[in-house]
Parts: C-alpha cells; sequence; structure tokens
C-alpha cells in the first residue's frame, strides 16, 4: 500500500475518532435529562476506533494515535520511515475533527468553549485529580492499550476479532480515566482539542505527549518479551 493511501487514511480515522469521541463529550455528555455521562463518552471512543478499524485497518493498520505508531514501531510491527508522516496525519486529522466539532458546537445560542473535552489535571481535572496521578494514569493506561493492541493483533490470534479487543480496551481505559484527566492515551486527540479549548489546555497539553508516549513504548518493548516467538 502507497505511503500516500495510508496517511490519507490515518487523517480521515483520526478525525472520525476526534470527532465522534470528543463529539460525544460536548454534544451529548451533558444533555438536559439525557446525557449520556462518563459510560456513553468512553463507549463512544471505543466504538470509534471498532468502526475505523474495519473501515481502514487493512490501509493503514489505523493507529490513529502518535503513542500506538511509537509502540508499533518498537514492537517491531512498523517501520520507522513512516512514523512521521503518520504522526503529521493523525494530529492534522484531529485538528480538523475538532474544528468541525467546534463548528457545529458553537451553533447552539450561548455556547462557550470552555474545557472543549481536553484534557487536563489539578483544577481541571473533572475529580481534581494532581499532575502525579495524570501522568502515572496515562502512562499505565497507554500500556495496556499497546499490550491489547499488540496481543490481539499477534498472528496467533483471532484476526477478525482485533478491532472488537481494541474498542472495548479503548472502552475500558476510558471508563478508568475520565474521571482523572478526561483520558488522552493520545496526544494527536488532546492536541486537537486544546487549540479549541481555554488557554490552560495549551499549557497542560505537555503532559499529554510525554505521558502517552512513554506508556506506549513501554508496550511496545514490553509484549514482545512476554509473547516470545511466534514460531
Amino acid at each position: 500500500m502507497a505511503l500516500g493511501n495510508k496517511v490519507a487514511a490515518e487523517f480521515i480515522g483520526t478525525f472520525w475518532l476526534v470527532f465522534g469521541g470528543c463529539g460525544s463529550a460536548v454534544l451529548a455528555a451533558g444533555f438536559p435529562g439525557l446525557g449520556i455521562g462518563f459510560l456513553g463518552v468512553a463507549l463512544a471512543f471505543g466504538l470509534t476506533v471498532l468502526t475505523m478499524a474495519y473501515a481502514i485497518g487493512h490501509i493503514s493498520g489505523c493507529h490513529l494515535n502518535p503513542a500506538v505508531s511509537v509502540g508499533l514501531l518498537l514492537g517491531k510491527r512498523f517501520p520507522a520511515s513512516e512514523l512521521v508522516p503518520y504522526v503529521i496525519a493523525q494530529v492534522l486529522g484531529g485538528i480538523a475533527g475538532a474544528a468541525v466539532l467546534y463548528f457545529i458546537a458553537s451553533g447552539q445560542e450561548g455556547f462557550q468553549a470552555g474545557g472543549f473535552a481536553s484534557n487536563g489535571f489539578g483544577e481541571h481535572s473533572p475529580g481534581g485529580y494532581s499532575m502525579v496521578a495524570a501522568l502515572t494514569a496515562e502512562i499505565v493506561l497507554t500500556f495496556a492499550f499497546l499490550f491489547v493492541i499488540l496481543g490481539a493483533t499477534d498472528k496467533r490470534a483471532p484476526a477478525a476479532l482485533a478491532p472488537l479487543a481494541i474498542g472495548l480496551c479503548l472502552t475500558l481505559i476510558h471508563l478508568i480515566g475520565i474521571p482523572v484527566d478526561n483520558l488522552s492515551v493520545n496526544p494527536a486527540r488532546s492536541t486537537a482539542t486544546a487549540l479549541f479549548a481555554e488557554p490552560w489546555a495549551l499549557q497542560q497539553l505537555w503532559l499529554f505527549w510525554v505521558a502517552p508516549i512513554v506508556g506506549g513504548a513501554l508496550g511496545g518493548l514490553i509484549y514482545p518479551r512476554v509473547a516470545g516467538s511466534a514460531d
């Protein structure tokens, strides 16, 4: 598959992840009397990855996330030559998704962007969690996500079920992490919403690049050692 096809797929897939996942938080989570809450937002993020895994997994691998690309690189599932184009496509796709979401959300009378589903710690954490708590959660949950991705896509695992396992894993880690920092595990997703939120979101964005990439790298390094040889 040509690199151009792959990065186009990553752009569209990350657009869908941000628009669908963050859109559920911005538009539907707090809807009076009918809001979907944490559970609905977590499920929405899982569904974006599940649907796109079937749609573009055969084109680009459906990373949709710089931390996933780094983890797959270190797990020897992804070539280093494609890392930068993938990350650029993911970030731009996420920003495009956030821009369309902002345009729709701003059509409501009295709209204020506020946090705009951005990730944050301290006073900007949904549950008031500290920077250290957010850092720890992001590393551990991104590690778990990469471990599941690498396991589900191992050639010894049932290939048809991989998207389901990965989507459900993303739902689960959102259920754990949303109260801590709105959960990122994805620098592209965090960057996209931070650009449209109040200034604090960009000030805290560094954590949501560093921690997911560390967690993804750990997953990429540790899974092959646990799984052993496929022969």
